[in-house]
């Protein structure tokens, strides 16, 4: 297995995720960003169980994605064909965690946030406000907003289109396609680029 994963993840949390990885069997690829997950778990045809995480992620995401595949591998172990985030899931991901909630390895800006999202850990990070914005502001600048952050009628650029910013509706924004004319729903802490016709 390669050691390449080592310089996508914080320096104390080496020796843990090297103990996962030799506990069970996986082939883990780091690969190019992908816009609709951060990683993903599967088996194989041959049999063998295979991670992957997008290269694109700072080590406080990459860690966690990580260690979120590791858990789907884990609970297909113990438990077969279950629910992907089911309760089991939950449960083997908090348990393998526990190691990695600790100062040395993530800011006291996100260990609160880390803390209430595993109470009852979501299908992604991102689903969660709080902690996405605590490990986001880990990141390069991207030169890109958070649809909350922009104010209302403002255009901006999303895969390769403009919108406009609309209503809020509980969690999500409403954004107009200006091409379609069709309204579709944002998470709030997607990034965009704001247009600058």
């Amino acid at each position: 297995m390669s050691l390449e994963y080592q310089k996508h993840i914080p320096l104390k949390a080496i020796p843990f995720v090297q103990f996962l990885i030799d506990e069970h069997s996986f082939d883990l690829f780091i690969v190019n960003q992908r816009a609709t997950k951060h990683g993903d778990f599967r088996k194989l045809p041959s049999g063998r169980f295979q991670i992957t995480v997008n290269n694109n992620l700072n080590k406080y995401q990459f860690l966690l994605t990580l260690v979120h595949e590791i858990a789907h591998h884990v609970t297909h172990q113990k438990f077969g064909r279950v629910q992907p985030h089911g309760q089991e899931w939950k449960t083997v991901f908090q348990h393998l965690m526990l190691p990695f909630i600790h100062p040395e390895i993530y800011p006291k800006e996100i260990l609160p946030y880390l803390a209430n999202y595993l109470k009852n850990p979501k299908a992604s990070t991102d689903a969660d406000v709080n902690l996405s914005l605590a490990l986001k502001g880990f990141s390069a600048d991207t030169g890109k907003d958070f649809i909350f952050a922009i104010t209302f009628g403002t255009l901006f650029e999303f895969k390769n289109a403009i919108y406009k910013r609309g209503n809020k509706r509980r969690t999500r924004y409403e954004c107009l396609n200006m091409h379609t004319k069709k309204v579709y729903l944002f998470n709030q802490n997607v990034e965009v680029k704001i247009y600058n016709s």
